[in-house]
């Protein structure tokens, strides 16, 4: 049976059809879910894509964590289901406290759009098995509210428990704190980064890498062998 992976889209998304898109190429099959739909389709997985859910007015990810479909991806996330944020995804789960901190405005106060190197800390994630820690890959960043804060008791906590996912390399392009470009809760299960894997899972498009291809044969792996 082909894994079954949902793809949220909240008004203001961008990034839904590309998600669905790279699930299809690691292959498992991509469900639509919009905003609004409390039933979740029985999907094994959910994604919480990258955009501007609501036109980030109030605050990124403040008002999306309020849509009908978060009631159940709170409930089920913490029952174990495997769920992604990307960017602005990653926003509206620590909106939802799925995951600890939250997203302020780049220190540059800009926009940035780039190729970005990370270094993959913590490969036993539901998503991240594909890959090894100390792994350094290349994944496109575009957002204007992606400098991850924390207070230090939540910090030294996700240092402590190897709970940074992964960590920018070379260049912070936001000024997040420790370099954090994404983090895992402590069961695993629920991951989110500011980075866009989704755009880089062909090597004829986007970068031409495809170094974010094993997030997603990641997940359909661990759903496989479940």
């Amino acid at each position: 049976m082909t894994a079954r992976i949902g793809v949220v889209t909240f008004p203001g998304s961008l990034d839904d059809r590309d998600t669905q898109r790279a699930i299809r190429v690691a292959g498992a099959e991509p469900v639509a879910l919009w905003h609004k739909d409390k039933d979740l389709k029985q999907v094994d997985a959910v994604v919480l894509c990258g955009g501007f859910s609501y036109g980030d007015y109030l605050r990124a990810g403040a008002i999306a964590r309020f849509s009908p479909v978060m009631d159940t991806v709170i409930d089920q996330a913490k029952a174990g289901l495997p769920v992604l944020g990307i960017c602005n995804g990653f926003q509206v789960l620590t909106e939802a406290h799925l995951l600890p901190g939250g997203m302020l405005g780049n220190d540059h106060l800009h926009f940035i759009c780039r190729d970005q190197k990370l270094r993959v800390e913590n490969a036993d994630t539901a998503w991240t098995t594909d890959y090894e820690a100390g792994q350094e890959i290349h994944i496109p960043l575009k957002n204007m509210d992606g400098r991850y804060v924390a207070d230090q008791r939540t910090l030294d906590e996700l240092e402590a428990e190897g709970r940074v996912a992964f960590r920018y390399l070379g260049f912070n392009p936001n000024g997040s704190l420790n370099d954090i470009a994404g983090i895992t809760n402590a069961a695993g299960n629920v991951v989110g980064l500011m980075p866009h894997p989704e755009h880089a899972v062909e090597s004829l498009i986007g970068t031409g890498r495809t170094d974010g291809l094993p997030f997603f044969t990641s997940i359909l792996k661990k759903l496989v062998n479940a």
